[in-house]
Protein backbone atom coordinates (compact mmCIF):
# COMPACT_ATOMS: atom_id res chain seq x y z
CA UNK A 1 0.00 0.00 0.00
CA UNK A 2 1.13 3.20 -0.98
CA UNK A 3 1.83 5.97 1.80
CA UNK A 4 -0.39 8.79 0.50
CA UNK A 5 -3.39 6.02 0.21
CA UNK A 6 -2.56 4.67 3.70
CA UNK A 7 -2.47 8.08 4.73
CA UNK A 8 -5.95 9.34 3.17
CA UNK A 9 -7.39 6.41 5.09
CA UNK A 10 -6.03 7.28 8.03
CA UNK A 11 -7.72 10.24 7.54
CA UNK A 12 -10.83 8.77 6.39
CA UNK A 13 -11.03 6.26 9.58
CA UNK A 14 -10.59 9.69 11.98
CA UNK A 15 -13.20 11.63 10.27
CA UNK A 16 -15.65 8.63 11.08
CA UNK A 17 -14.85 7.90 14.29
CA UNK A 18 -15.13 11.49 15.10
CA UNK A 19 -18.72 11.65 13.12
CA UNK A 20 -19.57 8.39 15.22
CA UNK A 21 -18.62 10.13 18.33
CA UNK A 22 -20.82 12.92 17.99
CA UNK A 23 -24.16 10.65 16.46
CA UNK A 24 -23.36 8.76 19.97
CA UNK A 25 -23.34 11.82 22.00
CA UNK A 26 -26.81 12.85 20.11
CA UNK A 27 -27.34 9.57 21.32
CA UNK A 28 -27.12 9.68 24.76
CA UNK A 29 -29.04 13.01 24.88
CA UNK A 30 -31.79 11.57 24.14
CA UNK A 31 -31.76 8.69 25.86
CA UNK A 32 -31.51 11.34 28.52
CA UNK A 33 -34.63 13.38 27.63
CA UNK A 34 -36.24 10.03 27.14
CA UNK A 35 -35.88 8.96 31.05
CA UNK A 36 -36.94 12.27 31.93
CA UNK A 37 -40.03 12.06 29.69
CA UNK A 38 -40.96 8.61 31.33
CA UNK A 39 -40.32 10.00 34.35
CA UNK A 40 -42.77 12.64 34.28
CA UNK A 41 -45.31 10.27 32.38
CA UNK A 42 -45.00 7.50 35.08
CA UNK A 43 -45.70 10.61 37.73
CA UNK A 44 -48.81 12.28 35.39
CA UNK A 45 -50.13 8.25 35.20
CA UNK A 46 -50.29 8.01 38.68
CA UNK A 47 -52.02 10.98 39.17
CA UNK A 48 -54.41 10.42 36.71
CA UNK A 49 -55.46 7.30 38.26
CA UNK A 50 -55.88 8.41 41.70
CA UNK A 51 -58.51 10.95 40.30
CA UNK A 52 -60.09 7.93 38.59
CA UNK A 53 -60.36 6.75 41.70
CA UNK A 54 -61.58 9.22 43.43
CA UNK A 55 -64.02 9.79 40.37
CA UNK A 56 -65.14 6.20 40.90
CA UNK A 57 -65.78 7.01 44.69
CA UNK A 58 -67.55 10.38 43.79
CA UNK A 59 -70.14 8.62 40.91
CA UNK A 60 -70.74 5.53 43.23
CA UNK A 61 -71.92 7.59 46.16
CA UNK A 62 -74.14 9.89 43.51
CA UNK A 63 -75.85 6.89 42.30
CA UNK A 64 -76.49 5.76 45.72
CA UNK A 65 -78.09 9.45 46.81
CA UNK A 66 -79.97 9.42 43.41
CA UNK A 67 -81.23 6.23 43.70
CA UNK A 68 -82.26 6.80 47.20
CA UNK A 69 -84.09 9.89 45.88
CA UNK A 70 -85.69 8.63 42.85
CA UNK A 71 -86.80 5.43 44.78
CA UNK A 72 -89.07 7.18 47.09
CA UNK A 73 -93.08 7.52 46.16
CA UNK A 74 -95.09 10.36 47.20
CA UNK A 75 -95.59 9.43 50.34
CA UNK A 76 -92.05 9.28 51.55
CA UNK A 77 -91.95 4.43 51.09
CA UNK A 78 -90.06 3.06 48.55
CA UNK A 79 -91.75 3.10 45.10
Amino acid sequence: MEPQHYEDLVRRLVSITVHQDHINDDLRACVQEQREFNRQQVEINQRLTAAIERLDVTQARIEVLLSRMLGQGDNGQEA
